[in-house]
């Protein structure tokens, strides 16, 4: 937590969050959000609050608001042109629950980390509760929540398919992705006396209509330059194996059209009603992404917070740098797509030195950048000339199954701004830790970043995203062969011998991701047992709205080619794949003894320098055999536990 002895934010330097702080009468617009408020660029409602505030309208902040009753929504009363709501920085659900759907007991989005301080599905109980608040006033959605359940969607806490989002929460109009230049328009159309739920000609926007306004759906997609695609209705998709069939088209479809200069507009019918998603907006430049991340921001949580301890969350940003947005990577897993695009957009050289510099006169600041960079570090320019005229590949990915023979892959400008960030006065070090695409950099033909990186940049451990080795899996994935990243940590471990240092790769993977059998899972623990050591950092696939890969774990195919994918649905099956990542914890022995036998290789099994584990548990305890091997118990001819006798 940050040291609270350097801490002297003043309540004026924030957006008014109460009726009495200065600026809270009249407002224009109210933010209500499932975070606390912390006043940095890396929380939507406030770069999005100091971007409207710089245009010149008046913004409030309820965070994190008492769910129970309508009275908290009214505590700045209503907006004059309606309120922007966020379930937060991260999905309410994936906030709240783990993968195998225990709470969360901490947040590190709420004040002292306690959890709870968000409803489920935040987005649907804060429209509900404005609507009981206020009548006939417009309210607009946004945020990840909203953005990745844009249209029809898999929702895995329920096991079953929800509709839009802009249709279960009765909002006015849905913003989507990166939302800065969809909310100027909005607030600028709002301002002239039009109403959310008239605006069907912005980009980055999702709206509502009555199946008899089929000629406006038409003549909208004429005015934005695009075709207009009909995706399977709500009924079809509902219609058992081939309800699965459809959704894995439609998604395909919505996969296909995240880019501005090719994107189409798409509909989806709900009976009488019609969900249109129109195309994208286009991707900030460089001296736009300027102006928004150097705007007055205070760069930390509300004062109110300070009795609790602080927002965690701002920890890790308080005192690092964000250089660019989208991510050209096309990891199956991952909703980036969805969000903020594959084309990528990047901050100068000069605008990122600026905040540098100004950071170093922040409180409690050491002499650290903790980070620079952004969803991929390295990935600084669109990854070809024609993604500028063209839009990016509909049916084609940039570095997958191999890179594109037009990817432009460079270095030296990301090398270059991290040169500059360290001879600022003050920085001692700056550090990269968001994710680096280690295939990326490994196609580079100048190697002189890699040896720049170990140098200067990583702070003893970097870590890096392999995901797993097998070949099923990694196609799954979307992820380049494990020979890429074989090559890359000798690469790393040459580099650091030759520096005299000693760091440490720290390699990330997933288990149980859709097209991950057992015998997969098999295949990595022998990497692991081969290459010494066990992996710290291993997550169970978690079936999050917006990725392909959940798309798969709903539909039980790849939407890519339509074929069927194997997928681990059960608690039993997921933690023996886990189980074996981890094979080395004593607690997992059952679980890979199980695995092993099931899978035919019991030759994994013993005292051998090959073996995964022993005959035995460890220290002889027997409550981690399987019954059937316990001493003593009774089996039949199959080797299965059998029932004793009672005398």
């Amino acid at each position: 937590m940050q040291n609270l002895d350097d801490y002297h934010a003043d309540r004026r330097c924030f957006l008014p969050t109460a009726a009495g702080d200065s600026q809270a009468d009249n407002l224009d617009f109210i933010f209500v959000s499932g975070d606390a408020y912390v006043d940095h660029p890396s929380f939507g409602p406030a770069l999005l609050g100091r971007l409207l505030q710089s245009h010149g309208y008046r913004v409030g902040v309820i965070a994190q608001p008492d769910w129970r009753s309508p009275q908290d929504f009214k505590r700045l009363g209503r907006p004059r042109l309606g309120f922007l709501v966020s379930a937060g920085n991260m999905d309410s659900m994936v906030a709240n629950y783990t993968v195998s759907g225990k709470p969360r007991r901490r947040d590190a989005y709420s004040p002292g980390a306690e959890g709870g301080r968000r409803p489920d599905r935040a987005t649907l109980v804060y429209c509900t509760r404005i609507r009981e608040a206020f009548k006939n006033v417009d309210i607009i959605i946004g945020g990840i929540e909203a953005s990745l359940r844009r249209l029809a969607h898999y929702d895995y806490w329920s096991d079953r398919l929800r509709r839009s989002i802009l249709l279960d929460s009765k909002a006015d109009l849905l913003v989507y992705g990166m939302g800065e230049r969809a909310i100027l328009s909005i607030a600028a159309e709002l301002a002239a006396g039009r109403r959310a739920a008239e605006l069907t000609d912005i980009r980055g926007t999702v709206w509502k209509c009555r199946e008899d306004q089929a000629a406006l759906v038409a003549s909208v997609a004429q005015r934005l330059g695009c075709k207009r695609v009909q995706l399977p209705g709500w009924e079809s998709l509902q219609d058992g194996t081939n309800g699965r069939r459809a959704y894995a088209e439609s998604f395909l479809q919505q996969y296909r059209n995240t880019d501005a200069l090719n994107g189409d507009v798409l509909v989806e019918a709900y009976g009488p009603w019609r969900i249109v998603q129109n195309p994208p907006q286009p991707v900030l430049e460089a001296d736009q992404l300027d102006l928004i991340y150097e705007l007055p921001y205070a760069r930390t949580f509300h004062p109110d917070y300070a009795p609790a301890g602080g927002v965690p969350a701002v920890e890790e940003v308080r005192f690092s740098l964000v250089s660019n947005r989208g991510c050209f990577g096309g990891c199956n897993f991952c909703a980036l797509t969805f969000h903020q695009g594959r084309r990528m957009g990047a901050r100068s050289k000069e605008s990122l030195l600026r905040e540098a510099a100004s950071i170093t006169e922040l409180p409690g600041f050491k002499g650290y950048i903790h980070d620079v960079g952004g969803p991929t570090a390295n990935f600084r320019a669109p990854s070809c000339r024609r993604q500028l005229e063209r839009g990016v590949c509909k049916d084609k990915q940039c570095m997958f199954p191999e890179p594109c023979e037009k990817l432009n892959v460079d270095h030296s400008e990301y090398a270059d701004i991290l040169c500059s960030l360290r001879a600022l006065p003050r920085v001692k070090k700056v550090f990269v830790r968001s994710g680096l695409r280690f295939d990326y950099l490994m196609l580079d033909p100048d190697q002189s970043f890699l040896r720049e990186l170990c140098r200067h940049h990583v702070s003893g451990q970097l870590k890096v995203a392999p995901e797993h080795i097998a070949p099923a899996a990694l196609e799954a994935m979307g992820k380049p062969g494990s020979a890429v990243y074989g090559r890359f940590r000798h690469a790393f471990e040459r580099v650091n011998r030759e520096l005299g240092s000693k760091q440490f790769l720290v390699p990330y993977f997933i288990s149980s991701h859709p097209g991950t059998t057992v015998q997969d899972a098999i295949a990595l623990a022998e990497y692991f047992r081969d290459q010494g050591g066990t992996p710290e950092q291993v997550q169970d696939f978690y079936p999050t709205p917006g990725t392909l890969a959940s798309c798969m774990y709903y539909t039980g195919m790849d939407p890519r080619n339509g074929k069927p994918i194997f997928v681990a649905r059960t608690a039993a099956d997921k933690a023996l794949q886990r189980a074996l990542l981890q094979y080395r914890d004593p607690a997992n022995y059952r679980r890979v003894y199980q695995a092993l036998t099931a899978a035919g290789r019991s030759d994994l099994i013993g005292n051998g320098p090959r073996c995964l584990i022993a005959d035995r548990p460890p220290r002889g305890d027997r409550a981690q055999l399987p019954a059937a091997k316990r001493r003593g118990a009774v089996t039949s001819r199959d080797g299965r536990p059998r029932a004793r006798r009672r005398r």
